[in-house]
């Protein structure tokens, strides 16, 4: 027999408790566990006014931007109906049954107000790396870093070719806010001032994201992820967002060892990077401040047409010269000069030369210079610096780094595939930097929820 309709029945009491309705597994308990926000009100006391309505908890905005952040909700519409329809999410806002979710447009209210002029999510994930640390995960002695293209939300529909496009032009107090952070960072250089080369295209939008086709595929606007990691397990110590050329990526890596050796004292014995990194002046910098650079070096004197390289040249630091495979010497000076600005010596760059007579006398020519008379060599003004990257290439540790490197890529294929971070919400260098910080946030409070998961509760018989 057909059972009777099942109708819902008004309740003038009940009893029901979220914390017995959330599965003791569910990974917002172990995220909960690590979620420290009690300085958060004292970090905003100033952002607020002491008069009038009282605002919405700002914890319950963070806890809700955290879970949009470890689920990969994109939208705020979206996390609002989610938290007002899902137990966990709303156990872990310290939201009740009756309690009201606030509405989408709180968090842009706050957002570009005083989460930003406070510097909030900075906060918020300077305290999840303190807590990493805390925890044993980040011993600091081995650092990785890399960039990752993420989509602006811009589109070249909206866009102006370089030849028509003008600052200048643009009146600061019309201009739509990513148009006015655009203005503001043109000195910075993580983004205007990185490069003196202007991009094929400008978005009207966001004029501050680079239009680029790294991909080898069709060209888009984009801003570059800029991750540091520690490679013990692979936490995100720094995140940088940045135009997406190399200047700028490379550019940010010396701002975010410096900020971490000023927040938490870290100062990694070695940095692994790609050769995007091994420019002169980079690893000059690293050299100089005692980190050693796992980094290939980025050397443009390799020949390809077989011929003897730079590499294939012995360097003799004592007498300041070059000697061949043949024992030739290749010197920069052959003489003394009155005038010592005088010599083949410019922007920091010394040429090497060989004597024309001994190269022309030279059974290995035609390996060396068949098309010159004599052979030059131009020596950068990190070549010291080139020489310790390339001897740190030929050890044991060196290839063990090189594997250690896929953690920062496998954190960027996370960030993308899990968390859906492939396409920025936020517009301008400052809704990127929110983004990044946020899904970096996440990313270690996933770590750590993953290995140091909450203990069971036994189940009641």
């Amino acid at each position: 027999m057909m059972g009777p309709r099942q109708e819902a029945q008004p309740a003038l009491f009940y009893e029901f408790s979220l914390e017995d309705h959330v599965p003791q597994d569910h990974l917002l308990r172990s995220i909960d566990r690590f979620v420290d926000l009690s300085g958060i009100r004292t970090h905003l006391a100033d952002f607020y006014s002491h008069t009038g309505r009282p605002s919405v908890d700002p914890e319950l905005l963070i806890r809700m931007l955290l879970v949009g952040y470890c689920f990969g909700i994109r939208s705020e519409r979206r996390l609002c109906e989610e938290v007002h329809l899902n137990l966990a999410y709303r156990w872990f806002c310290r939201l009740d049954l009756s309690d009201r979710v606030p509405d989408h447009s709180t968090f842009s209210k706050n957002r570009h107000g005083r989460f930003r002029d406070s510097e909030l999510l900075r906060h918020l994930f300077e305290t999840t790396v303190a807590r990493c640390i805390a925890e044993g995960l980040v011993s600091g002695q081995r650092m990785a870093v890399d960039a990752s293209l993420i989509e602006a939300d811009a589109n070249k529909q909206n866009s102006t070719p370089k030849e028509e496009w003008d600052a200048a032009r643009i009146d600061p107090a019309d201009a739509p806010r990513a148009v006015r952070e655009y203005l503001d960072t043109l000195d910075e250089a993580a983004f205007g001032a990185a490069s003196e080369v202007q991009p094929k295209f400008t978005s009207h939008s966001d004029p501050a994201s680079q239009w680029t086709a790294a991909r080898k595929g069709p060209a888009f606007f984009s801003y570059s992820d800029n991750y540091l990691i520690d490679t013990d397990h692979g936490v995100i110590v720094d995140v940088e967002a940045t135009r997406s050329i190399r200047q700028a990526e490379v550019g940010s890596t010396k701002t975010m060892l410096d900020r971490v050796k000023a927040r938490f004292d870290l100062h990694p014995e070695r940095l692994i990077a790609d050769t995007a990194y091994g420019t002169g002046p980079m690893l000059g910098w690293l050299v100089d401040r005692k980190i050693a650079p796992h980094i290939p070096v980025f050397d443009k004197s390799n020949r390809i047409d077989g011929t003897w390289s730079r590499a294939d040249f012995e360097w003799d630091a004592e007498n300041d010269q070059y000697v061949c495979p043949e024992g030739q010497t290749l010197k920069q000076f052959r003489r003394n000069y009155s005038d010592p600005n005088r010599g083949p010596t410019s922007e920091g760059r010394a040429k090497y030369r060989a004597l024309k007579l001994t190269c022309q006398a030279c059974p290995s020519k035609q390996q060396c210079c068949p098309n010159a008379d004599a052979r030059s060599i131009t020596r950068e003004e990190n070549e010291d610096a080139r020489q310790v990257a390339r001897d740190i290439a030929k050890t044991e540790q060196y290839a063990v780094s090189m594997k250690l490197r896929k953690k920062v890529e496998m954190l960027f294929a996370h960030l993308k595939r899990i968390l859906g971070l492939g396409r920025l919400r936020l517009r301008g260098p400052c809704g990127a930097n929110d983004e990044f910080l946020l899904a970096a946030t996440a990313q270690n409070l996933r770590k750590l929820a993953k290995i140091l998961p909450a203990p069971q509760k036994p189940r009641d018989a």
